[in-house]
This record gives structure tokens, sequence and C-alpha cells, in this order.
């Protein structure tokens, strides 16, 4: 007879999260206090499968408090694999922390979890839900959309390269990628870059058309990296191509500010006169 939890619907209250302990999974509520990560807040809750837990540990923490933390099989959570590591420690979604006179009670569910686990190798598919689409951010050179099925960068003129105006603003089919990208805005050069199937990416991140760069203020990782989950876990449960959906009619006005840029960046010579022609004609094709 498999081994339970003693007291099942139990909760352990830590700073910034509870823990939920039930029968085979265990659900992380987030606090949405001041002092809580953004990131952890922006999730609200995740729901833990135990077949996603590899192992449990306890362990001192800072300034009287003790670290209760699960560690996931590799692969079984996308944000995490999103992250790559990349994760400081106070946005740990996986990490517990309660005052040190808790460390008692810390270690009776550190054991009992310990006991109902299983397999602690790779995942072959994600056993925890990613962040529902749909999201969008703003980068620094471009705002980022996810519907579920298409991801869309929509380029600032105040940010873009020329490389990315002349290329347009871009959709790219869940079915066309292969992966996803991320790096911190926190580190120097942070972006967020798709995989597409059969296409090499260019070196600079600047100048590829499937990739928005971040900066000061712009893709946080509250914002970009669960978006970053999403595509990915979409990415990997991808079926067969979807016929494309028709995009809405453009704002003219949009259309024309686009045109005066396009024509900023004629005069400037980095656009050449066939470059600015067809350019030109495709953002009236859009009205």
């Amino acid at each position: 007879m498999p081994h339970t939890m003693s007291r099942m619907g139990d909760v352990l209250a830590g700073f910034h999260a509870a823990w939920e302990f039930e029968s085979d999974s265990v659900l992380i509520r987030y606090e949405r206090g001041m002092r809580t990560p953004k990131l952890l807040q922006a999730l609200g809750e995740r729901r833990v499968p135990l077949s996603a837990i590899s192992g449990v540990t306890l362990s001192p923490g800072k300034r009287g408090t003790v670290v209760l933390r699960a560690e996931l099989r590799p692969g079984a959570d996308p944000l995490l694999e999103a992250a790559d590591g990349q994760l400081k420690e106070g946005c740990d979604p996986y990490r517990l922390v309660l005052p040190a006179d808790r460390e008692t009670l810390a270690e009776y569910y550190a054991d009992e979890l310990k006991g109902q686990l299983g397999e602690s190798g790779p995942a072959d598919r994600f056993l925890v839900a990613a962040p529902e689409p749909p999201r969008s951010f703003k980068a620094y050179d471009g705002k980022a959309s996810f519907d579920g099925r298409t991801v869309s960068f929509r380029w600032f003129w105040t940010g873009a390269s020329s490389a990315k105006w002349k290329a347009g603003d871009q959709s790219f089919a869940i079915s066309d990628l292969t992966g996803v990208e991320w790096r911190s805005p926190e580190v120097f050069e942070g972006y967020l870059r798709l995989l597409r199937r059969g296409v090499d990416s260019p070196a600079q991140v600047d100048h590829d058309p499937a990739a928005v760069v971040f900066g000061l203020g712009y893709g946080p990782v509250h914002e970009s990296l669960p978006f970053a989950a999403s595509v990915l876990a979409a990415v990997r449960s991808a079926g067969p191509a979807v016929p494309a959906v028709v995009a809405p009619r453009r704002d003219p006005a949009d259309i024309a500010e686009r045109i005066r840029h396009l024509g900023e960046l004629h005069q400037a010579g980095l656009v050449t006169d066939e470059e600015f022609s067809v350019k030109k004609a495709q953002l009236l094709a859009e009205l």
C-alpha cells in the first residue's frame, strides 16, 4: 500500500508562500504582499505533482530561518527550463522560508514528502503546468504577445534596429518553433529569442527578427520569464500546424508613423531605394 501524507490538506505557511499537502501533489500559493518577489506574485500559485519532485532538502537560512526546498526533476517544469539556472535565490518558486522555531515541523513534512517520491531522473514531458496564455510584455525594441498559437513581435520605432524595421513586424506559429532562449534582464544584454525550425539565428540579437531585447525597465523577469515558459510549453506540446489567423487591419495613424520612420532610415542611408519602396508598399497594403 503506497505511503500517503498522514494529514492530507495540511498547510505549512512560511514567508511569502504556503504549501498545502495533497495526496498526489503540493499546492504552492504565493502571497501578494509588497515584500514578495514580483515573479512569485505573478505566478500566483503552482500545483506540483509529486511525480515532478526528485528530492526535498531542509537547510539553515539567513537571520534565524530554515529553508524547505523541493528539488524538481530535470525537464519537469517549463518555467525552470526557460530560466536555465538564471533565477536569483529569492525568486526560486520551490523554496519555503520558515522561522527557525518551526524546524521540527518542517523536518516532519520533508520526511513525509521523501517517503512519497518515486522517479528522480529527467522527465520526458512537462509535469508542472506553464503560465496560461494570452501573455504579453514590453521589451526595449518591441512588444511581444502570445495568444496560445502565435507569437507576435511589434517593433517600437524608438528602440528597434534598422534590420528589424526592414523585416517588419513578425508573427511565428508555434508549429514553426523548436524552443525559446531567455537571458535574464537582470544581466547585461538580456533577451528573449525564438528558435525557429530550420533557421539559424543571427549572432546579434538586436538584428534577429525572431528576438526582442531587454533593457532597464523592459522585459522584467516577472513578465518575460512566464511568457517564455508559456511559449516553451506550447512548442513542446504542439500538434499539427493550424491555419494562420488573418491579422486585423492596422491603425492608419500607426502605419503613417511607421512610413515616416522608414523615410528617416532611407534619408540616413540605412535603407536602400528598393527596400524603401518595397517596405512602404507592404505598409500601405495593411491599410
